[in-house]
């Protein structure tokens, strides 16, 4: 199987270095891409170590490594238990995160990620997943055109985008990038159409994958996998990813507050682990891709 190209991983040192590694410890990378992560930690345990890695997408298993204390599971990661247990592994020392599409999945045109590139409107994690952008801009109701801009885009101009999509649609199907481009071109303002765009694109992807109910299954599965003092180290690119990651270390749900005892006290799975870390210029100018990166770190109570 030929390897695909990655970028180097967003904040190597830094994510892996919030793990705390032990020599002997389970752990598991559950954005395996490239497996920049997965080797860094993989240097830093012993022979008695054990990662797990997750990745939906079949072009990551080209980059499957060569060692026996690595298992490859190509599987969502909202899953995390369930394959956890069919390994026999019940609680782990740490586990890694880093959200969002990958570098390959952006740099490969056909997969309709890019704004740069024109496509086949499919912007799919999982190559065999039944939902794609052509089904969400072609069949959904114009509410729900509109209510995925607004929630997973942040759009003001959400009502506006999902009529026009609706009225195209009409009198001919949608079916490539640049199609919507230019049905969305009356809605870019100059000088700020490739944030725009951005966000429509963030937000029919979100939608396809489901990201958020992803994110939220994965997350509550955290607290029960972690034994006492693991840790978990999650990148977020994205305010509606690190909203909730920064919800759940913080009070280990993903609204409203958790309640108190009769002395006042609360009960949350987590403590903060530092401050939130940010990418240094000098990353960004390599790598692009790092300029929203947000780390959290917590450790299991």
């Amino acid at each position: 199987m030929k390897k695909m190209e990655y970028h180097n991983p967003v904040l190597l040192q830094e994510t892996v270095d919030g793990l705390n590694v032990k020599p002997d410890g389970i752990y598991v990378d559950v954005t395996f891409g490239g497996g920049g992560h997965s080797r860094e930690i993989l240097k830093r345990l012993g022979s008695g170590g054990k990662l797990y890695a997750f990745d939906q997408d079949k072009d990551a298993l080209s980059n499957a490594i060569d060692d026996n204390r690595f298992v490859l599971i190509n599987e969502n990661f909202r899953f995390i238990k369930r394959f956890l247990r069919f390994y026999g592994v019940r609680k782990v020392d740490g586990i890694l995160g880093d959200f969002g599409v990958s570098s390959h999945q952006f740099d490969v045109a056909e997969r309709g990620f890019s704004t740069r590139f024109e496509a086949d409107l499919d912007m799919r994690m999982n190559q065999d997943g039944e939902l794609s952008a052509y089904h969400v801009i072609n069949e959904y109701d114009e509410s729900d055109l509109r209510a995925m801009f607004l929630q997973y885009g942040e759009l003001r101009n959400a009502p506006k985008l999902a009529r026009a999509i609706v009225g195209a649609r009409s009198s001919r199907t949608i079916k490539t990038s640049l199609e919507l481009k230019e049905i969305l071109k009356p809605f870019m303002v100059k000088h700020k159409e490739h944030k725009i765009l951005a966000q429509i694109y963030q937000a029919i992807r979100i939608e396809v994958n489901q990201e958020i109910e992803v994110l939220k299954e994965f997350l509550l599965q955290t607290q029960e996998l972690l034994d006492v003092r693991g840790r978990v180290s999650f990148i977020s690119y994205h305010s509606l990813e690190d909203r909730l990651v920064k919800r759940f270390i913080r009070n280990g749900m993903f609204e409203g507050e958790p309640e108190k005892d009769l002395y006042g006290n609360v009960s949350v799975p987590f403590k903060k682990v530092g401050k939130l870390i940010v990418p240094s210029q000098e990353e960004i100018e390599i790598n692009n891709r790092a300029r929203s990166a947000k780390l959290r770190i917590a450790e299991r109570i």
